[in-house]
């Protein structure tokens, strides 16, 4: 039985919450946060070292604002738990590479939750890519303003997604970029951008993410030699298009996609590398920090 304690109890930490509940191999030991505003089960904490000296979690699951990634970190790190932070990884890209010092100086198990990488549209897309010479990729994330996010723009709320599955589905690397950004709506941070990358082989992707959009739209768009798919992240829907004609006709065939919950998959891969240290699809801190660098740096 793995002990696993959850910081931030948000609407994200309540679903790390709901689904640790269902694992048979899984104790949520603690839970912590600022102000406890419904009961629970498991003892409640509202000081971090507190509740790490008291429940001794094998593992932390971090899902506090992106600001006190950090904070949290370092102190799982000095007593040597296990993390799971949510992505991004930190504020900035230092703070990142703190945690990451820390991580490798105690020799914690961690790992960052983008939780994209465990969507089955993306996983079947990928299998699709398979021995494809690609072309270009165009990544859509748009939706209306969550009042939740207020220490961060779409840039490292929205973008860090996509950034990281166009490295994750390509298996290629960004070696230039151009990022155009604006606020509209926020107060504070961007809530409009546009991302264009050049990957390792002449693969061009883009990303269009803002907070303007009245309604949610996640979606892939990836062109190949002699094939076009189209994947909705949403939907878990993937097509492919091929058998291109000079006529402009073309066979259409849609993807089987066995449905799941992204984060399921994403949790029961962080429990299996917790038991075993291997740690599968899940995004490492150096990815975290690739992504932040690109993110934050414009």
């Amino acid at each position: 039985m793995i002990n696993i304690a959850i910081i931030g109890l948000g609407s994200m930490g309540k679903n790390h919450y709901r689904i640790f509940k269902s694992f048979a191999d899984v104790k949520i030991c603690a839970l912590c946060d600022v102000v406890q505003n419904e009961p629970y089960e498991e003892p409640f904490y509202t000081d971090v070292d507190m509740m790490l000296d008291s429940a001794k979690p094998d593992a932390v699951i971090i899902v506090v604002p992106t600001f006190l990634h950090k904070e949290i970190a370092l102190k799982c790190c000095e007593r040597g738990i296990d993390i799971f932070i949510e992505k991004p990884a930190a504020s900035t890209v230092q703070d990142a590479k703190d945690i990451l010092k820390a991580v490798e100086a105690s020799g914690v198990k961690s790992c960052v939750g983008h939780v994209e990488r465990f969507n089955p549209v993306v996983n079947a897309l990928q299998n699709e890519l398979q021995g494809k010479e690609i072309f270009s990729v165009a990544v859509t994330r748009v939706g209306p303003f969550p009042p939740r996010i207020a220490d961060v723009g779409v840039l490292t709320d929205l973008s860090v997604h996509d950034i990281d599955l166009i490295r994750f589905i390509t298996d290629k690397e960004i070696i230039d970029q151009a990022i155009f950004k604006s606020r509209k709506i926020h107060n504070h941070h961007e809530d409009n951008a546009v991302l264009s990358f050049e990957l390792t082989d002449s693969v061009i992707a883009n990303i269009m993410t803002n907070w303007l959009t009245p309604f949610k739209k996640r979606k892939i768009e990836v062109a190949c030699q002699d094939s076009y798919f189209e994947a909705d992240l949403i939907a878990q829907s993937l097509t492919e298009y091929s058998s291109f004609s000079t006529n402009n006709s073309y066979v259409v065939r849609g993807c089987h996609i066995k449905k799941d919950e992204p984060l399921i998959k994403e949790l029961e891969a962080f429990v299996q590398y917790l038991k075993t240290g291997e740690r599968g699809l899940l995004a490492s801190l150096q990815d975290s920090i690739v992504t932040l660098k690109i993110a934050i740096l414009p």
